[in-house]
């Protein structure tokens, strides 16, 4: 009892070694190469240099140097040169409040000692020579030597995080973090154009990027992005003059009507800082899709001036995020100067409409076929589209039409879930996702779903108009003058499963109201599986298998919670689970099957296999399977209510027969007919549209009964004819 009473006492508070808390903090200011890499030339741009050269070697993991022509540092400040928080910014706290350098914290040289080999050469101007001195863990390992050097200084960082192994160990492929170290220092010469910059491999002959110093930032993007890009860019300005509401000046150069990409690029600067806004880069999204066609991805470059103390530079480790005072209210304002500039832009282009279409082979299932891909006549006068091929539905409208004919109330989702028009906003605005790929395997697993993408099949996803369930799990589409019956737990599967990718490692999360430990949900699936198949194994073994694949899971539990935001703690309980679709939450009663298939059927030797049988698990667990309890307005449901009721009855006979309907069977009922209005709703509004967006449809689903050809409106005229 003694000894019960001791281990509920709360674990005792210590501090910290310094060198603990300084590796901790310098994972957080250095995440990655790019993150030393984007310090360092700030570094060097608050130096006034009119230069910057850096040079890569693996990716930044070997070594990242960076040179400039700057004014150097002071051979009395070596000393202090990378302790954390010494810096020539600022003196005092209220100087944050007119900051205009790149840095202020004095933590990113710091850092980089704490995870990395780091040299400093550097020459003042008016000294003859210059000094050499290395640096581990914020000091000098050795007094500044004497050395040749050229203006300015130059910064060597090797062996990046040789002493953080689980950092090192998921920035193996360095062709991902060189393309991050690239597209930063051609952000930095977009905008800084006074200064010239050069950034190679180690060894190499040639720079990949390679900028001058000129005056103009669309020759800086010519130079940096091609003359493809430039052409097609045009000016934008706006400004705020109330200091109440938005007092601010923006410029930029943004793509108009013409240009065409497959992912956006958005270069942003507050106050001639490098930073990124979740919230205005949606806004622009959204105007780009509602403006042009087929949501073209847009090139965007920004600047926006505002006072120094309308903005808060503190509020990121490495400073990539900044909060501005009426933010809401410039976004506002920009948004709609960029979307009357594309108005006019776009008052040029010629669209052509469409009267009527061309029929797809009435045969049953879908080939891949030139056929399938209709053209888009021009409209005449003279064309009439014949009676039988007259298509009467809109394939933009996402609402079905059979519920209108089958009940009295229409289908409505149940109060705590968000409105229709909420639910296309978001989806709208997560037309373009983040770029979610920072390693190969999973950029690997992304292109195979885009080749193995079957066109005819996208066409119908993207232009059907969803007609109804037909039963618990097909329902009905009407593309053209073709009608299908589609498999919804195949297709939502297969979306999950590309989403999952996509959003790899950018998700939100779900957080459990109760942590649910993993060992008893596998017990759950094991003792479910063994009910499916009819046998009657111990619970000794099953207990075993639940007890192994916990501790698989726990030891995994970093790789998942970082790349896929399922979080186990360190007592094996599953607390957070992902955001793979915007307004939709998976059916919980799967979860102990989805824990049992990250025990069992993920592969974790193999990075890109792993990805992707994990992918495959969320896929399967978030597909729309129908609800456990049987539809009550069903054939299935309404004799397996009864059955209920007449077990009720036999068992408390003294009841009267008009007490059968009791509040126990109501309850039951209820809460079966709200799973399955819920599933009903997210098909229709959130399923439906979703896929039209997303889903890339893989070849298999021409040929396994995930799409079915029912009826063809020119087949049923000729019957009718007959008649």
């Amino acid at each position: 009892m003694e000894g019960a009473e001791r281990s509920m006492d709360p674990p005792k508070i210590h501090r910290l070694e310094d060198s603990v808390i300084n590796r901790i903090a310098a994972g957080e200011v250095i995440q990655r190469p790019v993150s030393a890499v984007k310090e360092l030339i700030e570094n060097s741009i608050d130096a006034a240099s009119s230069s910057i050269n850096v040079v890569v070697k693996d990716g930044g993991l070997k070594l990242i140097q960076v040179s400039d022509d700057g004014h150097g540092v002071r051979y009395e400040d070596l000393p202090i040169l990378c302790e954390r928080h010494t810096t020539s910014k600022l003196s005092v706290f209220e100087d944050l409040q007119t900051i205009k350098s790149m840095g202020f914290r004095g933590e990113a040289l710091a850092s980089m000692t704490y995870v990395a080999h780091v040299t400093v050469t550097t020459i003042t101007k008016g000294q003859l020579h210059g000094y050499r001195v290395s640096y581990r863990d914020g000091v000098m390992e050795h007094e500044p030597k004497a050395c040749a050097a050229v203006k300015g200084t130059q910064i060597m960082v090797e062996n990046l995080f040789y002493n953080m192994m689980a950092r090192k160990k998921t920035l193996q492929n360095s062709s991902d973090d060189y393309t991050k170290i690239v597209d930063v220092i051609s952000r930095f010469a977009v905008h800084h154009t006074n200064i010239s910059f050069s950034c190679k491999k180690h060894g190499a002959a040639r720079a990949d990027v390679h900028s001058v110093a000129t005056s103009s930032k669309l020759d800086a993007i010519k130079s940096i992005y091609g003359v493809s890009v430039a052409r097609d860019l045009m000016e934008v300005a706006a400004s705020g003059e109330d200091p109440s509401s938005s007092f601010f000046k923006m410029q930029g150069l943004i793509s108009n009507s013409n240009y065409s990409a497959k992912k956006m690029t958005m270069i942003l600067y507050i106050n001639d800082r490098l930073v990124e806004c979740t919230a205005l880069k949606r806004a622009i999204e959204v105007v780009y899709a509602a403006t042009l066609p087929k949501a073209s991805k847009p090139f965007v470059y920004i600047s926006i001036t505002l006072p120094p103390e309308h903005v808060d530079v503190n509020v990121h480790p490495t400073k990539r995020e900044v909060s501005l005072l009426n933010q809401e209210s410039i976004i506002e304002n920009i948004q709609s100067t960029i979307e009357s500039m594309l108005r006019s832009s776009n008052s040029t282009r010629t669209f052509h409409t469409q009267v009527g279409h061309v029929s797809l082979s009435p045969l049953i299932g879908v080939t891949e076929d030139a056929n399938l891909t209709n053209s888009t006549p021009v409209a005449t006068k003279s064309q009439k589209v014949p009676v039988h091929k007259m298509v009467r539905t809109d394939s933009m409208d996402p609402a079905g039409r059979m519920h209108a004919y089958l009940q009295d109330n229409p289908l409505r989702m149940p109060e705590n879930k968000a409105d229709l028009a909420s639910v296309r906003s978001v989806i709208r605005q997560r037309r373009n996702p983040k770029e979610a790929a920072d390693l190969s395997s999973v950029h690997e697993l992304i292109d195979e779903i885009h080749s193995n993408c079957h066109s005819g099949l996208l066409d119908i996803v993207k232009h059907c108009t969803y007609v109804g369930m037909a039963d618990d799990v097909l329902a009905l589409l009407q593309y053209n003058t073709l009608l299908y019956l589609v498999n919804v737990v195949n297709l939502s599967k297969e979306l999950m499963y590309q989403q999952a990718l996509r959003r790899f490692a950018h998700f939100n999360a779900i957080q459990l109201s109760d942590p649910a430990p993993l060992s008893e949900l596998i017990m759950m699936a094991l003792r479910e599986e063994d009910m499916e198949s009819g046998s009657s194994d111990n619970d000794d073994l099953k207990e075993k298998i639940a007890e192994m694949n916990t501790e698989l899971l726990k030891q995994k539990a970093e790789l998942l919670d970082e790349y896929f935001c399922v979080h186990i703690d360190q007592q094996g309980n599953l607390s957070r689970l992902p955001v793979i679709l915007d307004q939709y939450t998976p059916n919980m009663d799967h979860v102990p099957e989805f824990a049992l298939c990250l025990g069992n059927d993920v592969d974790w030797e193999d990075e890109k296999n792993c990805f992707q049988t994990i992918a495959a698990s969320l896929g399967n667990f978030y597909a729309m399977h129908p609800p456990l309890l049987p539809n009550p307005e069903s054939e299935e449901g309404l004799r397996f209510y009864k059955k209920i009721k007449q077990q009720g009855a036999s068992e408390d006979p003294q009841k009267d027969s008009n007490d059968l309907e009791d509040d126990e069977d109501h309850e039951l009922r209820s809460e079966a007919k709200t799973a399955w209005d819920q599933r009903d709703w997210c098909i229709q509004h959130v399923l439906f549209p979703s896929m039209r967006l997303f889903l890339k449809p893989p070849k298999s689903m021409a040929n396994n009964g995930t799409f079915v050809q029912v009826a063809s409106l020119e087949k049923l005229y000729k019957v009718f004819e007959r008649c």
